[in-house]
């Protein structure tokens, strides 16, 4: 990242740093991990914070400030997406208690725009705004049923990340679940972010039948995935509605 000579660039790099994993750095680890000299990282950390992007804690360390958020939250696919899902993310949740996520595809990765927790419910790594590899997951399974062959086709030449002995990274594999996710119009991915859980998720349409989006909901391991299919598949189709696809596009 050293490389990286202009000050957009490197502000970039500094708010990069940051990850779900690592949600608080110290200037040293910034400049660490951004390849930036201290000063630097001291300068443009301090005209972050001023702005608001970064915030600074009691215990010196620094983490991504509301101001940030508030602008992520004006990006178009999340934001009318978010207003229309939420209704029917609600239903969905209240009816299974179990949770229940909506995202949209970004590459090889979907980003989680919405996530509805259940107390009592799997755990799981999501939450809005964070990222997974779209092919571990149902949402992302959904999306790339639906995506340009050619970008499914750079999707699966790309290195695989393996997060459980479940998880998928033959490309051959992944090509037949996608026909059959747009067989059934569903996806059900199992154990392949966590051993304890299985996804079922499905696709959603906006105008002329495009997929924008995608939903599911996480249930434990032992449970019937679908068991779930009718009531995802209805939330899909009711989203699908609401940001104006027809009724006959909804269908798988």
């Amino acid at each position: 990242m050293a490389g990286r000579s202009t000050v957009t660039a490197r502000v970039l790099d500094v708010l990069g740093a940051f990850t779900a994993a690592t949600p608080e750095l110290s200037l040293t680890e910034i400049s660490r991990r951004t390849g930036l000299p201290l000063t630097t990282t001291h300068r443009l950390v301090g005209e972050l914070a001023a702005w608001g992007a970064l915030e600074r804690g009691e215990g010196g360390l620094y983490r991504v400030g509301l101001r940030l958020w508030e602008v992520g939250a004006l990006a178009p696919r999340g934001l009318g997406l978010r207003e229309r899902a939420m209704p029917y993310l609600e239903d969905l949740h209240e009816v299974t208690r179990e949770n229940v996520q909506l995202a949209v595809l970004d590459g090889a990765e979907v980003v989680y725009v919405e996530r509805l927790a259940a107390r009592d419910a799997v755990s799981i790594r999501s939450r809005a705004g964070s990222r997974l590899p779209a092919t571990a997951t149902g949402v992302g399974l959904a999306l790339l049923a639906h995506a340009d062959p050619e970008h499914v086709e750079k999707v699966l030449a790309a290195p695989f990340r393996r997060f459980t002995e479940r998880t998928l990274t033959e490309p051959d594999r992944v090509r037949h679940l996608l026909g059959e996710v747009r067989r059934t119009g569903v996806a059900i991915s199992e154990q392949q972010i966590e051993m304890v859980s299985q996804s079922v998720g499905a696709p959603i349409r906006a105008g002329q039948g495009r997929v924008v989006a995608a939903l599911s909901i996480v249930v434990p391991i032992e449970a019937n995935p679908h068991a779930y299919v009718p009531a995802v598949l209805a939330a899909a189709r009711g989203i699908s509605r609401a940001l104006g696809a027809s009724a006959l596009a909804t269908q798988p």
